[in-house]
């Protein structure tokens, strides 16, 4: 009967080990506060000024993310786009990346106004990318939800304009 017991704690032990390494595992890395729900797994900078050193160093453009936590739209974009892998990717990879909760000095960041949510690119040579506009005349540098594949485009043209203008 000892035996059988012994037998049957070693397959329990068996069974359950692998999902508790699989637990351990996920927990490994501590979510970044800096990412403020959008995309644990980009780096963010903390700065305006951060992003334009990183930007100009890397020769990567700077994706600035103006946004308030208590901001229904800002929310519905934040969650589309956390969850968008190809967006997630490039961000990850291609971008120098900063989500602000608050204005800057920089007025180009806000050429038609300061409004949330407003996403605008800054080139390498610091130059903020006003032509990249969203779909909206009104606001011209919104995205909601459904415009992910037009700030998708916008990833992509603030890429290839770097490339075009070295």
């Amino acid at each position: 009967m000892m035996l059988h017991s012994a037998l049957d704690f070693c397959l329990l032990l068996i069974t359950v080990s692998p999902n508790l390494a699989i637990a351990i595992k996920k927990e490994k890395r501590p979510p970044q506060t800096l990412s403020r729900g959008w995309g644990d797994d980009i780096t963010w900078v903390q700065t305006y000024e951060e992003g334009l050193f990183h930007a100009q160093k890397s020769n990567k453009p700077l994706m600035v993310i103006h946004h308030l936590e208590n901001c229904q739209y800002c929310q519905a974009l934040k969650k589309v786009f956390a969850q968008n892998e190809e967006i997630q990717e490039m961000a990850q990879n291609n971008f120098i990346m900063l989500n602000l909760m608050h204005e800057t000095t920089d007025k180009n960041l806000s050429p038609d106004g300061q409004y949330v949510p407003r996403i605008m690119f800054v080139d390498p040579s610091l130059t903020v990318r006003a032509d990249i506009t969203g779909r909206y005349s009104n606001r011209l540098y919104t995205y909601e939800p459904q415009d992910l594949p037009v700030l998708i485009e916008n990833m992509k043209k603030a890429l290839r304009l770097i490339q075009s203008e070295l």
